[in-house]
């Protein structure tokens, strides 16, 4: 289903199950089917609601780069959840995701039953070089998205043995991931990669949270393990699971310990 939201972009929403809305949000350059391999088994228990952000998948892509925002991506969960009708609902975000959950969840705390923070952080991620995001966003806007994945096909910070494995392993895999790439703009990448440099650091604000909260991280996700760790110890009661033998994508990478892990913080949160 279509929802459009109050800028007047229309994004591309999938709602399973019936019970407490569960939003799971995906990161940046990643797709509502990040999710698909979970979706079936939480959505016995909850109504699951997952989107493509603005710019990705099968949502609009406005052309211009006020349209793009950690902040706007923010108020498009608020859009999808008031046009489903959920004053409340368990937010989960993922890398980039997560981001954006966070400043909901800073801003909206009322509107927040938990929150489960996936292989993200509080602030700038040390390993990204700035620079380097500059360069790559000249290139999308200049040089399109096919000149900038054969540069960023040769190596990323994010890239570790559990993602190469699962390139290896898992059929159709390597494909998906190509399938998202190309629906990016390239508007929207170079405005939001810039947004990720340049995020403010929340984690003294994240210390006023009161909602149940999970932070969730691959133990070889590097750029994201000692920012995972810092978020836990600042939200007050907030659990840290640290899932084994993944990488920035633990649904995908450790999938069985990934769902004991939030499945577990659900129960435990009285979200059902």
């Amino acid at each position: 289903m279509l929802v459009t939201v109050d800028d007047g972009v229309a994004l591309e929403v999938l709602v399973t199950g019936s019970g407490p809305a569960l939003f799971l949000v995906h990161g940046f350059g990643g797709a509502k089917e990040d999710f698909s391999d979970h979706i079936e088994d939480l959505s016995r228990e909850y109504r699951v609601v997952v989107f493509d952000h603005r710019g990705h998948g099968e949502s609009g892509a406005p052309t211009d780069e006020a349209s793009y925002s950690l902040e706007r991506l923010g108020a498009d969960i608020l859009c999808v959840a008031d046009a489903l009708g959920e004053d409340t609902f368990v937010l989960l975000g993922h890398s980039m995701g997560g981001m954006v959950a966070r400043k909901v969840a800073l801003t909206n705390p009322d509107r927040i039953d938990a929150l489960i923070l996936m292989d993200t952080c509080h602030g700038p991620i040390a390993a990204v070089d700035g620079d380097l995001i500059e360069m790559g966003a000249q290139i999308a806007l200049t040089e399109g998205m096919t000149t900038l994945k054969e540069i960023l096909d040769a190596g990323t910070p994010l890239d570790n043995p559990a993602y190469q494995r699962l390139l290896e392993e898992r059929p159709g895999y390597r494909e998906f991931q190509e399938k998202k790439f190309g629906s990016l703009s390239a508007v929207m990448w170079a405005t939001i990669v810039r947004a990720i440099r340049d995020q403010s650091d929340d984690l003294e604000a994240m210390r006023s949270l009161e909602m149940p909260t999970l932070v969730i991280v691959g133990e070889v996700d590097l750029p994201f393990v000692s920012q995972s760790r810092a978020m836990a110890d600042a939200i007050p009661g907030a659990v840290l699971a640290v899932i084994p033998d993944a990488g920035h994508s633990p649904q995908f990478e450790n999938p069985d310990a990934w769902a004991v892990a939030v499945n577990s913080f659900l129960l435990a949160s009285s979200v059902s």
